[in-house]
């Protein structure tokens, strides 16, 4: 179902949308929660990537929390006294949100301040790329509460080290930006005043490539990164073959032999 308009700027329920291309901005908005990841607010961000990731003007998405968090993970409020289905739908829903974001073609970008915790650290660990200001602070703190984190240790174990995961998922404290940088949670860490150049620094980076080889790539490393070597290779040669022959190879290749800028058509 088709949550977005053609309006530069769409607020929904719990999400607030700003398409500036060449990136899209998708800022949580429950500022007096945390950002805390409703199902509501869940369902809103699978909606908008899948769109977002059809519209050939965003090059790159761009996920960021109202207030003073990026999110501080599940709505507990939402959660308590609920039975099986409700749980089982809850999990569901932010696993859909999860998906979507790896199978967006757009590489998606965190931009991260205040905290991001539990399923917000789980979110932080999805996306893409990762900006953190100074004074953010990570971590899977759910076992606090007597609720493991078990899911936001899939993301956070397939990005930091294994022992790295387990510090946080067994002690539920937080650890600061320049420790989240160290241990690969995140790319950058900067003032919190230079956050949105250095998304943007991103965002540029990303604009002056090609949008197929982009999207090619980012499906092609999430398909191979848990296989073995040898499936591993031979997904990515199969992948690269069938890269070879697109236009915006054929262009990228020419225009780097003819000593040009490349023009590229997305194909």
């Amino acid at each position: 179902m088709a949550v977005l308009g053609d309006d530069a700027v769409t607020e929904l329920a719990d999400v607030i949308v700003r398409r500036e291309p060449p990136a899209a901005r998708v800022t949580l908005n429950r500022p007096e929660k945390r950002n805390a990841l409703s199902l509501e607010l869940m369902r809103e961000v699978t909606s908008v990537v899948r769109e977002l990731g059809a519209d050939r003007d965003v090059r790159a998405i761009v996920i960021e929390g109202a207030g003073p968090a990026f999110s501080g993970g599940h709505d507990l409020g939402e959660m308590v006294g609920r039975d099986l289905a409700f749980y089982q739908e809850l999990f569901d829903t932010c696993t859909e949100m999860m998906m979507a974001i790896h199978r967006a073609p757009q590489p998606v970008i965190a931009r991260v301040h205040g905290i991001a915790t539990a399923a917000g650290c789980q979110l932080v660990a999805t996306c893409d790329l990762a900006v953190a200001a100074e004074d953010a602070r990570f971590g899977t703190s759910g076992v606090r509460t007597g609720l493991f984190c078990t899911t936001p240790g899939v993301a956070v174990s397939r990005t930091i080290g294994r022992k790295q995961a387990l510090e946080l998922l067994l002690t539920g404290e937080l650890v600061d930006a320049q420790t989240a940088l160290a241990w690969g949670l995140v790319n950058r860490v900067v003032p919190a005043e230079a956050l949105d150049d250095a998304v943007g620094d991103f965002v540029d980076s990303i604009a002056r490539l090609s949008p197929f080889a982009l999207a090619v790539g980012k499906e092609a490393f999430y398909g191979q990164i848990e296989l073995d070597e040898r499936r591993a290779y031979d997904l990515a040669k199969a992948v690269m073959a069938m890269n070879a022959l697109a236009d915006d190879a054929q262009e990228g290749m020419c225009a780097f032999v003819e000593k040009r800028r490349a023009t590229w058509t997305g194909r």
